[in-house]
């Protein structure tokens, strides 16, 4: 059990500490993407890192009303995952001298964190399902669709070009 959170003995605990988790993320990410989008050279990138920002504030909202509809604030609690994800992706960029490199680095580290968010979006909705939830579960699978499509777009991006580029 963490300094600061109470102790995990229901599904129902751990699908609000699972919540807290995905909106650190969340929050992490909005504050993230910006430098990302920036540091991007290839232009269909960059607008992707946008598109996704935007995505992501909408992602905030929702995961909000989940929270709400289960009686709990919203709050976040440290997640260690994204916080080494985001702490590689900021060492590759300050590495990366060719900025076609640096723009595959930047898509490799956005595509690990939409596959954490996309283990723990299913993850939730299956949990919210479970628990009678189908309120919070329609949310957060509607979350998932997205993180999957963006996922998707960013795959797409790497093979048509990105990757060629950068080798």
């Amino acid at each position: 059990m963490g300094l600061f959170s109470k102790p995990i003995k229901t599904l129902d605990d751990l699908f609000v500490h699972t919540l807290q988790d995905i909106y650190y993320v969340e929050k992490q990410i909005l504050k993230n993407l910006p430098t990302m989008a920036q540091k991007a050279s290839d232009p269909q990138l960059k607008q992707a890192f946008q598109t996704h920002l935007k995505e992501t504030e909408s992602h905030v909202s929702r995961v909000e009303e989940v929270f709400r509809l289960h009686g709990h604030e919203a709050k976040g609690v440290n997640c260690p995952v994204i916080d080494g994800l985001v702490e590689e992706a900021e060492e590759v960029m300050s590495d990366a001298d060719d900025p076609e490199v640096l723009d595959a680095a930047l898509l490799s580290a956005a595509q690990a964190v939409e596959h954490y968010e996309i283990t723990r979006y299913g993850t939730l909705a299956a949990w919210a399902k479970q628990l009678g939830r189908q309120d919070c579960a329609s949310i957060l699978h509607s979350i998932l669709d997205e993180e999957k499509r963006t996922d998707q777009k960013l795959t797409q991006l790497a093979e048509s070009k990105v990757n060629r580029k950068a080798a």
